[in-house]
Protein backbone atom coordinates (compact mmCIF):
# COMPACT_ATOMS: atom_id res chain seq x y z
CA UNK A 1 0.00 0.00 0.00
CA UNK A 2 1.42 3.37 -1.02
CA UNK A 3 1.80 6.42 1.22
CA UNK A 4 -1.20 8.09 -0.44
CA UNK A 5 -3.34 4.95 -0.08
CA UNK A 6 -2.61 5.03 3.64
CA UNK A 7 -3.43 8.74 3.84
CA UNK A 8 -6.75 8.09 2.07
CA UNK A 9 -7.45 5.42 4.65
CA UNK A 10 -6.48 7.74 7.52
CA UNK A 11 -8.79 10.49 6.26
CA UNK A 12 -11.68 7.99 6.13
CA UNK A 13 -10.93 6.94 9.70
CA UNK A 14 -10.72 10.55 10.93
CA UNK A 15 -13.97 11.50 9.18
CA UNK A 16 -15.71 8.26 10.25
CA UNK A 17 -16.99 7.96 6.66
CA UNK A 18 -15.53 6.75 3.37
CA UNK A 19 -13.20 9.13 1.54
CA UNK A 20 -11.86 8.59 -1.98
CA UNK A 21 -8.66 10.42 -2.93
CA UNK A 22 -8.82 11.57 -6.54
CA UNK A 23 -5.82 13.87 -6.82
CA UNK A 24 -2.94 15.20 -4.77
CA UNK A 25 -0.75 18.06 -5.92
CA UNK A 26 2.34 19.73 -4.47
CA UNK A 27 1.99 23.26 -3.12
CA UNK A 28 4.77 25.83 -2.88
CA UNK A 29 5.57 28.40 -0.23
CA UNK A 30 7.08 26.28 2.54
CA UNK A 31 10.81 26.09 3.29
CA UNK A 32 10.53 23.49 6.06
CA UNK A 33 7.86 20.96 5.07
CA UNK A 34 6.50 19.51 1.87
CA UNK A 35 2.88 20.54 1.39
CA UNK A 36 0.18 18.94 -0.75
CA UNK A 37 -3.42 19.68 -1.56
CA UNK A 38 -5.54 16.53 -1.40
CA UNK A 39 -8.71 16.54 -3.51
CA UNK A 40 -11.36 13.86 -3.32
CA UNK A 41 -14.88 12.86 -2.37
CA UNK A 42 -16.41 11.72 0.88
CA UNK A 43 -19.62 9.81 1.33
CA UNK A 44 -22.51 11.83 2.73
CA UNK A 45 -25.70 9.83 3.13
CA UNK A 46 -24.92 7.76 0.05
CA UNK A 47 -23.92 10.74 -2.11
CA UNK A 48 -20.44 11.87 -3.09
CA UNK A 49 -19.43 15.29 -1.78
CA UNK A 50 -16.25 17.11 -2.74
CA UNK A 51 -13.76 17.35 0.12
CA UNK A 52 -10.28 18.88 0.08
CA UNK A 53 -7.54 18.58 2.67
CA UNK A 54 -4.09 20.02 3.27
CA UNK A 55 -1.19 17.81 4.31
CA UNK A 56 2.25 18.78 5.60
CA UNK A 57 4.94 16.13 5.25
CA UNK A 58 8.42 15.80 6.74
CA UNK A 59 10.81 13.10 7.94
CA UNK A 60 9.39 10.79 10.60
CA UNK A 61 11.62 12.35 13.26
CA UNK A 62 9.61 15.59 12.90
CA UNK A 63 6.42 14.04 14.28
CA UNK A 64 6.72 15.93 17.59
CA UNK A 65 6.76 19.19 15.65
CA UNK A 66 3.50 18.27 13.94
CA UNK A 67 1.91 17.04 17.16
CA UNK A 68 2.77 20.30 18.91
CA UNK A 69 1.38 22.30 15.98
CA UNK A 70 -1.86 20.32 16.15
CA UNK A 71 -2.11 20.98 19.89
CA UNK A 72 -1.54 24.69 19.28
CA UNK A 73 -4.18 24.91 16.55
CA UNK A 74 -6.71 23.15 18.77
CA UNK A 75 -5.91 25.48 21.67
CA UNK A 76 -6.59 28.53 19.49
CA UNK A 77 -9.76 26.97 18.09
CA UNK A 78 -11.03 26.34 21.62
CA UNK A 79 -10.94 30.07 22.39
CA UNK A 80 -13.54 30.69 19.63
CA UNK A 81 -11.88 34.03 18.88
CA UNK A 82 -10.22 33.51 15.49
CA UNK A 83 -10.41 30.87 12.78
CA UNK A 84 -7.73 28.22 12.37
CA UNK A 85 -7.69 25.16 10.10
CA UNK A 86 -9.47 22.16 11.58
CA UNK A 87 -7.03 19.39 12.55
CA UNK A 88 -7.84 15.91 11.31
CA UNK A 89 -4.82 14.06 12.66
CA UNK A 90 -1.05 13.64 12.63
CA UNK A 91 0.98 10.49 12.31
CA UNK A 92 3.81 8.49 10.76
CA UNK A 93 3.75 6.39 7.62
CA UNK A 94 7.02 4.69 6.73
CA UNK A 95 9.82 7.24 6.83
CA UNK A 96 7.49 10.24 6.76
CA UNK A 97 5.49 12.12 9.38
CA UNK A 98 2.47 14.20 8.45
CA UNK A 99 -0.15 16.64 9.67
CA UNK A 100 -3.60 16.57 8.05
CA UNK A 101 -5.71 19.73 8.09
CA UNK A 102 -8.81 21.00 6.35
CA UNK A 103 -8.05 22.94 3.17
CA UNK A 104 -9.45 26.46 3.30
CA UNK A 105 -10.34 28.65 0.29
CA UNK A 106 -8.15 31.76 0.43
CA UNK A 107 -8.84 35.24 -0.97
CA UNK A 108 -7.15 38.64 -0.85
CA UNK A 109 -9.37 40.22 1.80
CA UNK A 110 -10.00 43.94 2.20
CA UNK A 111 -9.81 46.70 4.81
CA UNK A 112 -12.72 45.21 6.73
CA UNK A 113 -10.98 41.83 6.77
CA UNK A 114 -7.84 43.43 8.20
CA UNK A 115 -9.89 45.18 10.89
CA UNK A 116 -11.48 41.88 11.84
CA UNK A 117 -8.03 40.29 12.06
CA UNK A 118 -6.85 42.98 14.47
CA UNK A 119 -9.95 42.69 16.65
CA UNK A 120 -9.87 38.89 16.71
CA UNK A 121 -6.17 38.74 17.51
CA UNK A 122 -6.72 41.08 20.46
CA UNK A 123 -9.54 38.84 21.65
CA UNK A 124 -7.25 35.82 21.36
CA UNK A 125 -4.70 37.65 23.49
CA UNK A 126 -7.34 38.29 26.15
CA UNK A 127 -7.17 34.58 26.96
CA UNK A 128 -4.80 34.80 29.92
CA UNK A 129 -3.58 32.33 32.55
CA UNK A 130 -1.41 32.35 35.67
CA UNK A 131 1.81 31.12 34.05
CA UNK A 132 4.07 31.99 31.15
CA UNK A 133 5.12 29.18 28.81
CA UNK A 134 3.14 26.17 27.69
CA UNK A 135 2.47 22.58 28.67
CA UNK A 136 4.91 21.33 26.03
CA UNK A 137 7.88 22.52 24.01
CA UNK A 138 7.32 23.18 20.32
CA UNK A 139 9.26 24.67 17.42
CA UNK A 140 9.88 28.08 15.96
CA UNK A 141 10.68 27.22 12.36
CA UNK A 142 12.72 24.06 12.88
CA UNK A 143 14.32 25.30 16.10
CA UNK A 144 13.22 23.83 19.40
CA UNK A 145 11.25 26.40 21.42
CA UNK A 146 11.46 25.92 25.17
CA UNK A 147 8.21 26.62 27.04
CA UNK A 148 8.91 25.57 30.62
CA UNK A 149 6.08 27.15 32.68
CA UNK A 150 6.87 29.89 35.16
CA UNK A 151 4.41 31.81 37.36
CA UNK A 152 3.10 35.16 36.14
CA UNK A 153 4.77 38.40 37.16
CA UNK A 154 6.92 40.83 35.21
CA UNK A 155 10.14 39.69 36.91
CA UNK A 156 9.40 36.12 35.92
CA UNK A 157 8.61 37.19 32.36
CA UNK A 158 12.00 38.92 32.15
CA UNK A 159 13.59 35.70 33.38
CA UNK A 160 11.59 33.69 30.83
CA UNK A 161 12.65 35.96 27.97
CA UNK A 162 16.27 35.98 29.15
CA UNK A 163 16.61 32.22 29.61
CA UNK A 164 14.11 30.51 27.32
CA UNK A 165 14.09 32.91 24.41
CA UNK A 166 17.12 35.19 23.89
CA UNK A 167 19.60 33.22 25.99
CA UNK A 168 18.72 29.98 24.26
CA UNK A 169 19.11 31.54 20.81
CA UNK A 170 22.40 33.19 21.76
CA UNK A 171 23.76 29.81 22.87
CA UNK A 172 22.73 28.25 19.55
CA UNK A 173 24.37 31.15 17.72
CA UNK A 174 27.57 30.55 19.68
CA UNK A 175 27.52 26.89 18.65
CA UNK A 176 26.95 28.01 15.05
CA UNK A 177 30.08 30.17 15.09
CA UNK A 178 28.67 33.68 15.41
CA UNK A 179 31.16 36.50 16.00
CA UNK A 180 32.38 37.15 19.53
CA UNK A 181 31.42 40.82 19.14
CA UNK A 182 27.75 39.78 18.94
CA UNK A 183 28.08 37.51 21.96
CA UNK A 184 29.70 40.30 24.00
CA UNK A 185 26.80 42.60 23.22
CA UNK A 186 24.38 39.79 24.03
CA UNK A 187 25.88 39.39 27.48
CA UNK A 188 25.41 43.10 28.19
CA UNK A 189 21.81 43.06 26.98
CA UNK A 190 20.81 40.01 29.02
CA UNK A 191 22.18 41.67 32.16
CA UNK A 192 20.10 44.80 31.55
CA UNK A 193 16.65 43.57 30.48
CA UNK A 194 14.84 45.06 33.48
CA UNK A 195 15.05 48.60 32.12
CA UNK A 196 12.73 47.72 29.21
CA UNK A 197 9.91 46.80 31.59
CA UNK A 198 9.80 49.65 34.09
CA UNK A 199 6.17 50.42 34.95
CA UNK A 200 4.85 47.63 32.71
CA UNK A 201 2.91 44.63 34.03
CA UNK A 202 3.08 41.64 31.68
CA UNK A 203 0.06 39.33 31.40
CA UNK A 204 0.47 35.75 30.12
CA UNK A 205 -1.63 35.97 26.95
CA UNK A 206 -2.26 33.12 24.53
CA UNK A 207 0.03 33.86 21.58
CA UNK A 208 0.28 32.68 18.01
CA UNK A 209 4.04 32.92 18.49
CA UNK A 210 5.12 33.15 14.83
CA UNK A 211 2.81 35.79 13.41
CA UNK A 212 4.36 36.99 10.16
CA UNK A 213 2.48 37.70 6.95
CA UNK A 214 2.91 34.13 5.67
CA UNK A 215 0.95 32.72 8.60
CA UNK A 216 -2.39 34.48 8.13
CA UNK A 217 -4.87 34.82 5.30
CA UNK A 218 -8.52 35.56 4.59
CA UNK A 219 -11.25 33.20 3.49
CA UNK A 220 -13.52 33.92 0.53
CA UNK A 221 -16.03 35.57 2.87
CA UNK A 222 -13.34 37.86 4.32
CA UNK A 223 -12.97 35.90 7.56
CA UNK A 224 -9.39 35.95 8.93
CA UNK A 225 -7.57 32.69 9.49
CA UNK A 226 -4.21 32.06 11.18
CA UNK A 227 -2.05 28.93 11.05
CA UNK A 228 1.45 27.50 11.68
CA UNK A 229 1.52 28.60 15.33
CA UNK A 230 4.48 28.41 17.73
CA UNK A 231 2.06 28.79 20.61
CA UNK A 232 2.74 29.69 24.24
CA UNK A 233 1.54 32.13 26.90
CA UNK A 234 3.54 35.35 27.01
CA UNK A 235 3.53 39.09 26.44
CA UNK A 236 1.05 39.91 23.67
CA UNK A 237 3.47 42.55 22.41
CA UNK A 238 5.67 39.77 21.02
CA UNK A 239 2.98 38.87 18.47
CA UNK A 240 2.47 42.49 17.48
CA UNK A 241 6.21 43.09 17.23
CA UNK A 242 6.59 40.23 14.77
CA UNK A 243 3.83 41.61 12.57
CA UNK A 244 6.11 44.62 12.06
CA UNK A 245 9.29 42.62 11.47
CA UNK A 246 8.71 41.60 7.85
CA UNK A 247 5.66 43.77 7.04
CA UNK A 248 2.42 42.64 5.44
CA UNK A 249 -0.08 44.01 7.98
CA UNK A 250 -2.19 47.08 7.27
CA UNK A 251 -3.00 50.25 9.15
CA UNK A 252 -6.57 48.94 9.62
CA UNK A 253 -5.20 45.88 11.41
CA UNK A 254 -3.24 47.95 13.95
CA UNK A 255 -6.03 50.46 14.50
CA UNK A 256 -8.53 47.71 15.16
CA UNK A 257 -6.18 45.86 17.52
CA UNK A 258 -5.52 49.00 19.56
CA UNK A 259 -9.20 49.86 19.65
CA UNK A 260 -9.95 46.42 21.10
CA UNK A 261 -7.00 46.30 23.50
CA UNK A 262 -4.62 49.30 23.41
CA UNK A 263 -0.91 48.61 23.54
CA UNK A 264 1.22 50.03 26.35
CA UNK A 265 3.16 53.18 25.52
CA UNK A 266 6.43 51.33 26.12
CA UNK A 267 5.80 48.89 23.28
CA UNK A 268 8.03 50.82 20.88
CA UNK A 269 11.00 50.36 23.24
CA UNK A 270 10.38 46.63 23.58
CA UNK A 271 9.59 45.87 19.93
CA UNK A 272 13.19 45.28 18.84
CA UNK A 273 13.88 43.28 21.99
CA UNK A 274 11.14 40.85 20.99
CA UNK A 275 12.04 40.76 17.30
CA UNK A 276 15.67 40.03 18.11
CA UNK A 277 14.52 36.54 19.05
CA UNK A 278 13.23 35.88 15.55
CA UNK A 279 16.26 37.36 13.79
CA UNK A 280 18.55 35.19 15.91
CA UNK A 281 16.42 32.19 15.06
CA UNK A 282 16.70 33.02 11.35
CA UNK A 283 20.48 33.16 11.75
CA UNK A 284 20.48 29.80 13.49
CA UNK A 285 18.37 28.27 10.73
CA UNK A 286 19.75 30.02 7.63
CA UNK A 287 22.98 31.82 8.57
CA UNK A 288 24.00 34.63 6.24
CA UNK A 289 23.26 38.27 6.90
CA UNK A 290 20.96 37.64 9.84
CA UNK A 291 23.98 37.77 12.18
CA UNK A 292 24.75 41.32 11.08
CA UNK A 293 21.10 42.30 11.46
CA UNK A 294 21.03 40.80 14.96
CA UNK A 295 24.20 42.67 15.94
CA UNK A 296 22.76 45.95 14.63
CA UNK A 297 19.62 45.37 16.69
CA UNK A 298 21.76 44.69 19.76
CA UNK A 299 23.62 47.97 19.28
CA UNK A 300 20.32 49.85 19.12
CA UNK A 301 19.02 48.11 22.22
CA UNK A 302 22.16 48.90 24.21
CA UNK A 303 21.95 52.64 23.62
Amino acid sequence: MSFWDKIEQQISTSLARPFKLKKQSAMGGGSINKANLIEGFMDENGHEKKANFFIKINHKNRIEMFEAEATGLNAIANTQTIRVPYVLCSGIEGEQSYLLLEALPISAGDDDSASRLGQQLANLHKNTVEQFGWKQNNTIGVTRQINTPIDKGTDNWIRFWREQRLGYQFELAKQNGVASSLLNKAEKLLADLDRFFEGYEVEPSLLHGDLWSGNYAYLNNGEPVIYDPALYYGDRETDIAMTELFGGFTTEFYQSYNKTWPLDKGYKQRKNLYNLYHILNHYNMFGGGYAMQAENMLEQLLV
